[in-house]
């Protein structure tokens, strides 16, 4: 068991904000040996038990559509040196595969998600809050090119969840949350200066670690 407590680090910010830009630049500065990456969408439920069309219908962007709960046990589980299985999630049929992925704890636990703030028991486990602010327009034109190309969703299908349900949840849960953040990171991976802080914080909490 790896009994050294990891540090916990959330990359919040609304969706196609640029935090997967952010998250990439740390654990290439950082090291892939340091880092376990745990990204909140793998924890949506499961919705096998109903209809595909059922299912399309449902607001993917208010945090009762994620199983926090059982993300917030693994944590725990991992800060006590236990081992667990990180769901997979099947974006397209909208349902949680059989399948998981084994992970032990490492030097850092990297949390990627939109609504990790909005979460007060997930948010307390964290020790470094990042959000990443990005203009409207840019994050729905990220999430269009996503939607399309990696979730099989239509033009039209991707700007009615929008519409209907991403921009609103945006507005009543991500955007109050960056008020928890320890640092906000305007611009995504293109702000150089920001990253740079970022990771040198980052090392020096390794430091104090024995790292």
């Amino acid at each position: 068991m790896n009994r050294m407590r990891p540090i916990i680090l959330g990359v919040g910010g609304g969706s196609g904000s640029g935090k997967t830009t952010v998250v990439n630049k740390i654990v290439s500065a950082i090291g892939k040996q340091n880092i376990l990456l745990i990204e909140h969408d793998s924890y949506y439920r499961d919705l096998s038990h109903l209809p595909f069309n059922e299912r399309k219908k449902q607001n993917f962007d208010h945090p009762s559509s994620l199983e926090t709960e059982l993300l917030i046990r693994h944590l725990d589980a991992l800060k006590n040196g236990y081992k667990i299985d990180i769901p997979v999630y099947d974006f397209v049929n909208h349902v949680r595969s059989d399948q998981t992925i084994p992970a032990s704890s490492k030097n850092i636990i990297l949390l990627d998600g939109i609504l990790i703030f909005s979460e007060i028991n997930l948010r307390k486990r964290m020790d470094i809050k990042l959000f990443v602010d990005t203009d409207d327009d840019v994050r729905l034109l990220r999430r269009l090119k996503r939607d399309i190309n990696e979730r099989g969703r239509d033009f039209d299908g991707v700007l009615d969840q929008y519409e209907r349900y991403v921009r609103p949840m945006h507005l009543e849960f991500v955007e109050p949350s960056k008020r928890y953040a320890d640092i906000i990171i305007p611009l995504g991976g293109e702000n150089v200066i920001a990253l740079e802080m970022v990771i040198a914080l980052i090392n020096d909490k390794l430091k104090q670690i024995g790292n």
